[in-house]
């Protein structure tokens, strides 16, 4: 357990990216991300305007991945292709949540 705590720590060096700063903005912004969904469903339900929580919910959703956007160096091609993927994914999903809760 030790080598792989040490194996991911040592990511962090090697690409100027601190995970303790990554992990605490990916868990911090869960209940923002969720808080923004439901402000999806309570204004489409009130017929008023969504861009504002949609935004809300994008930029709560990315705000991980866009600091190892910007702080990262010598990130591998195949990490953003990773997270460009998970952020179709989360897309799909999120739509999907929101869909079943406005039926």
């Amino acid at each position: 357990m030790e080598e792989v705590k040490d194996w991911f720590f040592s990511l962090g060096a090697k690409y100027n990216v601190d995970p303790v700063i990554f992990g605490s903005i990916y868990i911090g912004a869960i209940p923002f991300f969720f808080l923004s969904l439901g402000w999806i469903v309570r204004n489409y339900k009130q017929r008023k305007p969504v861009i504002m929580p949609i935004l809300s919910a994008s930029i709560f959703f990315v705000s991980a991945y866009l600091y190892l956007i910007i702080v990262g160096q010598n990130i591998p091609v195949w990490v953003y292709c990773f997270l460009a993927a998970v952020v179709v994914y989360g897309i799909f999903s999120a739509v999907k949540k929101v869909k079943s809760r406005i039926s």
